[in-house]
């Protein structure tokens, strides 16, 4: 049994406007300057205490406490907009059901997000059934730790070398390698194709319909690497 995970954010939906825009009114709401567009994208894929430690490095625990229930509070805002939308990236529908379809393989969702995120993704795409393993930052540390993909290892079954994740970040990417197992980015999310593969990317995939290949030629890989 092989075991394919997939980061949330940046990987399998754009989240971007809704990330930026809840963090910027996070900020405003308590009187604080928002960070810049670049660097709020930057910490995708951290969990929100890391990602704030980051973005208000001078802020104590507790301002920083206020502004991730600012943030959690602004994001459920702004999905209850009308026109807000978080649409899944191109080839990412026809990737997950072709892999979901496979005898030989089980998914699995390693992600920032908190379970309640996740949960409303998988209802919004019919995918309650596709994903054996689901690991947030609800009850992990955070991403580059690799608590959540050794937990989603142990839950399948499934040995490092028959494991991979796919993520849109250097963190996903540094999890990954300290988890021992595959590593592809995608080019399409929050950080850029030369910062993953210096975190050690072992592919990078310009297009959500090239993720099959990729992914069988990574397998096959490691398959081959642990004979």
């Amino acid at each position: 049994m092989r075991l394919v995970i997939f980061d949330c954010d940046g990987t399998l939906i754009d989240s971007q406007h809704a990330i930026y825009g809840s963090m910027s009114q996070a900020f405003g709401a308590l009187g604080l300057p928002a960070p810049s567009r670049t660097d709020v994208l930057g910490i995708v894929g951290l969990s929100l205490p890391e990602a704030l430690a980051v973005l208000a490095p001078r802020e104590s625990e507790a301002v920083r406490r206020e502004l991730i229930d600012a943030y959690r509070n602004g994001f459920v805002g702004v999905r209850a907009r009308p026109d807000h939308q978080e649409a899944l990236y191109d080839g990412i529908s026809a990737t997950v059901a072709a892999l979901a379809s496979r005898p030989d393989i089980v998914l699995g969702i390693a992600t920032g997000k908190s379970k309640r995120g996740v949960a409303r993704l998988l209802a919004q795409e019919g995918w309650e059934d596709h994903f054996l393993t689901i690991q947030t930052a609800d009850d992990h540390p955070s991403k580059p730790h690799p608590s959540m993909l050794l937990q989603a290892m142990a839950e399948t079954g499934a040995a490092p070398h028959e494991a991979i994740m796919i993520g849109d970040t250097t963190y996903d990417m540094e999890m990954a390698l300290n988890a021992g197992v595959g590593a592809i980015g995608v080019s399409w999310g929050y950080h850029a194709s030369e910062r993953l593969r210096g975190a050690g990317a072992h592919a990078i995939v310009e297009k959500g319909l090239h993720l099959l290949d990729a992914i069988e030629l990574q397998l096959a890989a490691q398959q081959e690497a642990a004979s």
